[in-house]
């Protein structure tokens, strides 16, 4: 009799077994001519590795009776979310990994192939990559050294080259009393030249004229009047005219000497130039004119210190070069990336091109004309920025462009052009109204917010559109955790008392470029640009910190600090008398005389970490007081204190007040009007 075939119940296995299957993941599957019953688990398993077990798939309800599974207090509608958002993360099996298939590839291919064909040999490749790498510099070095040299003007010699924000006086009381750190007022002459794009420049911090306050446009104050027919006040002070015909123009002696210079036509914002400036001492007021695209600020009342400039001058001077330059590196950068496969060739060479031209043409971090020193610095710069870029390449760039063939001409249109938007910037995103991530600025800036808001979602939706791509290729759990990384340390530094987390160009590109590393158009592009504002974020200002205290981050804005109180106790037409608050500087019992009273309520009174006064009139310091130095008063007549002064004895006049501690100066108060009638009109609250 022949043996019985075994039964399905007879090869289950024995409930000792049990044990075996909660910790092996469960029972083995069995082949396909076999009859046992075979435990499958629904189709599109909850969990991609359990998928790829050894010993096949585990079904999720014997998954979760297992003793090792510590989640049953989660409902189970959430673990359910939780597996589905785990499998949609670890992306489809097998991963997608993405390739650019070129178009018209054989048109794309065609220069690296002429290059090929005349010079097989590497030896020959490394003598032709050598001899354009000679070609370049030297063509660079000639046209920059021409663009530097400052040239001549007849009787007034060799201009001296100055950067665009350059004035003759400096604000607040930097000049000191009565203007006198800053004279010469009047007969002197300088022969200059200014850079190109000096229209860019603006002031970045409140500056105040009169009872105005000037930030985030030009600094011109002054210039042609209006034509005559306008004759009313008001039309002087504030038309637009577009002409200057005959007129001289006379700009108040703190007005960026190279803005004036366009405005006044003696110099073209695209090539910068030469000319000559004169000092033109006390002028009564300066109106406001619109020319040229700089619209300048009105002042109704005198200033001690001006300028004008000498027409018609003839001059061997040179106009900045830095478009032909643009041209020259562009043209370059363009023939090697066209034709070269190697992408160990194309980055270090590219990167080395861009540094050095955003370095020392397009946006430099020094101005003047010393060259040898701007070299210098360029160089320092570029070593540590050199190594940072060795790692992104190695982990971001060499992956993307790996097997780039057939698409060398869309690498160069996306990647190159995209390196060229970056690097470029301080032009091609000028036109986006913010300056510094900080929230003071942000709330200052008109415009800001509603563009931050405008950046934000196009960030989003850029990077929505790359993490697809990253859960395609199977990279996106990776890529999550490296960016949780980046973001805890992000927490971290704002979190660090007494600095302030400053988000500055490189490091947004540092940040941003890891999610880059796909071989997609869209990344060429985004990795291009990223890398175009490093090189520009590095050349222009090195690694500067990205925690900055609140100093730094201030520069010469305002402190917001403590105002002094100035009260004005007696008004006329022709003299008025301040007053400053003799209680915050002395105690309740004591007087001025009372010195020891005076210090043991300082120490408990913080107005006290100040022991003077500054007062400015229209614009100009006139009166510094110190403890001891008389009453805490003081009375001012329409005409100046300064006896070199001219006065019509009628303008009306603009009073700001500060503390000061020693030689330094805190905030000065919002300007006060004392009318030419007598009345006296107290500024605004806050500082300026």
């Amino acid at each position: 009799m022949a043996p019985s075939k075994p039964t399905d119940l007879e090869n289950d296995p024995a409930p000792s077994d049990l044990s075996r299957w909660e910790q092996d993941g469960g029972p083995e599957p069995s082949t396909s001519g076999s009859s046992t019953l075979q435990v499958r688990s629904r189709a599109g398993s909850s969990d991609y590795e359990d998928s790829h077990h050894p010993d096949g798939p585990i079904p999720v309800w014997l998954r979760e009776s297992s003793s090792s599974f510590h989640f049953r207090w989660v409902p189970y509608p959430l673990r359910h979310l939780a597996r589905s958002l785990a499998d949609w993360i670890k992306g489809p099996s097998p991963p997608r990994i993405q390739r650019i298939t070129p178009f018209f590839p054989s048109i794309q291919s065609a220069p690296v192939n002429l290059v090929s064909k005349y010079f097989p040999k590497p030896f020959h490749k490394a003598l032709l990559l050598t001899f354009f790498l000679f070609t370049w510099a030297l063509t660079f070095s000639l046209v920059l050294n021409r663009s530097a040299s400052a040239g001549n003007i007849p009787g007034y010699g060799k201009p001296t080259p100055i950067w665009c924000g350059a004035s003759y006086w400096s604000g607040g009381n930097s000049c000191g009393l009565n203007g006198n750190r800053c004279r010469p007022f009047d007969n002197a002459n300088f022969a200059f030249r200014c850079p190109a794009n000096c229209k860019a420049v603006h002031v970045l911090t409140p500056h105040a004229v009169g009872t105005q306050e000037i930030n985030y446009q030009p600094f011109v104050i002054g210039g042609p009047p209006p034509s005559s027919s306008s004759s009313s006040s008001s039309s002087y002070f504030n038309s637009t005219v577009d002409d200057i015909k005959d007129i001289t123009p006379i700009y108040r002696a703190d007005s960026f000497i190279c803005q004036s210079a366009i405005h006044a036509s003696i110099i073209t914002n695209n090539q910068g130039g030469c000319g000559v400036l004169s000092l033109r001492g006390s002028q009564p007021s300066f109106p406001s004119s619109t020319h040229n695209g700089i619209r300048s600020i009105p002042f109704d009342v005198s200033f001690p210190k001006s300028f004008t400039f000498i027409q018609s001058l003839p001059s061997t001077c040179h106009a900045d070069l830095r478009w032909p330059l643009l041209s020259i590196t562009v043209i370059s950068a363009t023939l090697l990336s066209i034709c070269t496969y190697s992408v160990a060739v194309f980055f270090p060479v590219v990167f080395t091109i861009l540094f050095t031209h955003v370095g020392l043409v397009s946006d430099p971090p020094l101005s003047g004309g010393d060259f040898p020193s701007l070299t210098s610095l360029i160089i320092g710069r570029f070593l540590p920025a050199a190594f940072v870029a060795a790692v992104f390449y190695r982990y971001t760039l060499k992956p993307q462009q790996k097997d780039l063939h057939g698409a060398l001409m869309e690498r160069t249109i996306l990647w190159l052009g995209g390196a060229w938007i970056g690097s470029l910037n301080n032009y091609t995103f000028n036109f986006i109204p913010i300056q510094r991530l900080t929230p003071s600025d942000l709330a200052a800036q008109p415009g800001a917010r509603l563009a931050l808001a405008i950046i934000v979602i196009l960030l989003l939706s850029i990077a929505l559109g790359q993490i697809y791509y990253l859960r395609l290729e199977g990279r996106l759990p990776k890529y999550l955790a490296i960016y949780a990384i980046f973001i805890t340390f992000l927490l971290i530094c704002v979190l660090i008392p007494t600095l302030n987390l400053r988000i500055h160009h490189y490091f947004l590109a540092l940040l941003l470029l890891p999610g880059t590393r796909l071989q997609t158009r869209p990344s060429l592009l985004y990795q291009g640009i990223l890398v175009g504002l490093f090189i520009n974020g590095t050349a222009r200002w090195g690694f500067d910190s990205i925690l900055q205290t609140t100093a730094a981050l201030r520069g010469d804005g305002p402190l917001q600090g403590l105002l002094p109180n100035v009260t004005a106790v007696a008004v006329s037409r022709a003299n008025i008398t301040f007053s400053w608050a003799a209680q915050d500087w002395y105690t309740a019992a004591g007087s001025r005389k009372n010195e020891g009273g005076w210090y043991e309520k300082r120490a408990k009174n913080k107005h006290h970490e100040y022991d003077g006064l500054s007062i400015l009139v229209n614009d100009v310091e006139r009166l510094r007081w110190y403890i001891g130095e008389g009453e805490p008063q003081h009375t001012f007549y329409r005409h100046h204190d300064n006896e070199d002064e001219d006065d019509d004895g009628e303008e009306k006049q603009y009073f700001r007040f500060a503390y000061m501690r020693g030689s330094g100066v805190a905030d000065f108060s919002k300007a006060g009007v004392w009318e030419s009638n007598g009345e006296w009109r107290k500024g605004e609250e806050g500082s300026s």
